[in-house]
């Protein structure tokens, strides 16, 4: 395969997360002393699994991220019997931006879980077709790198529907955006059909925002919430204190009631599901 294949089986390490370095480093150690124990050189194990000297150099000294596809293959070369194939999980809590993995863990633990999107489908309702077409289209430009990241980041996202208990989910989307066909057509029915599927859930609530409502409570711009078992929270609104992520008692309760008023403007589940449908029908 040679050292073009860096990109496409591995991660570059944030240099500013220290957390994300220090396991990054310990694990490529683990893997170098794997080697050297089997007397093997690294030209050898390149030619074994099918990827570049330079990857494996670089995975080994901690400067890149492997893939698991990539753990699995020198876990066979090396006879490691599963234990190098194991450091995935290892993987799971870095591999991902910090950003990202800052989401995850507070959706990790969220009981409540509330959206208002506009101009984009809301991050937890996107297929993965819907998510690359959107990360390519950024401006400035992505590298092919930084789209993978941004995928698997927001695919990592999707476990929050196999939690048990399942926390509540409530998505409010604009029409306009399910009409937009982003990455195509075929994409785009797809994308439709996700929604309707997730919306099937029990604890998944999705309701469509109708382009004839002329003026509503959400005209200012997208709404997150986050609400925990301890009863605290975190919020962010595009129209509301500056953009800011804010966890004050005071300003959760602005952010709940105009969410609260936008979705008693949204057309109900049952209405929303037949927006939808008939979308699809269109084609």
């Amino acid at each position: 395969m040679g050292s073009n294949g860096i990109e496409e089986h591995s991660w570059s390490v944030d240099p500013g997360d220290a957390q994300g370095v220090a396991v990054i480093t310990a694990l490529g150690r683990q893997m170098r002393a794997w080697r050297e124990a089997l007397g093997m050189r690294v030209a050898e194990l390149a030619t074994l699994i099918g990827y570049g000297e330079d990857l494996i150099y670089k995975v080994e000294g901690g400067k890149r991220i492997a893939k698991p596809e990539y753990l699995d293959r020198v876990d066979e070369a090396l006879k490691a019997g599963g234990l190098i194939k194991a450091m995935k999980e290892d993987l799971v809590g870095v591999r991902y931006p910090k950003e990202v993995r800052a989401i995850w863990k507070m959706e990790g633990r969220a009981i409540e879980v509330c959206h208002y999107s506009t101009h984009n489908i809301a991050g937890l309702l996107q297929t993965e077709a819907h998510m690359r077409a959107l990360f390519e289209g950024r401006q400035p430009s992505y590298t092919a790198e930084e789209v993978g990241q941004g995928v698997a980041g927001r695919m990592a996202r999707r476990s929050i529907f196999e939690r048990v208990p399942a926390p509540a989910i409530t998505v409010v989307q604009e029409e306009a955006s399910l009409r937009r066909r982003i990455g195509g057509t075929m994409v785009w029915r797809q994308q439709l059909e996700r929604i309707l599927e997730v919306s099937e859930l029990r604890s998944v609530t999705v309701q469509v925002m109708p382009m004839d409502c002329e003026v509503h409570a959400g005209m200012s711009g997208s709404i997150e919430l986050l609400k925990f078992a301890d009863g605290t929270g975190v919020g962010r609104s595009e129209g509301a204190f500056y953009g800011q992520t804010v966890s004050s008692r005071k300003q959760l309760q602005v952010l709940e009631m105009q969410y609260g008023r936008i979705r008693s403007q949204a057309l109900t589940p049952g209405d929303s599901r037949v927006v939808i449908e008939k979308l699809l029908g269109e084609t």
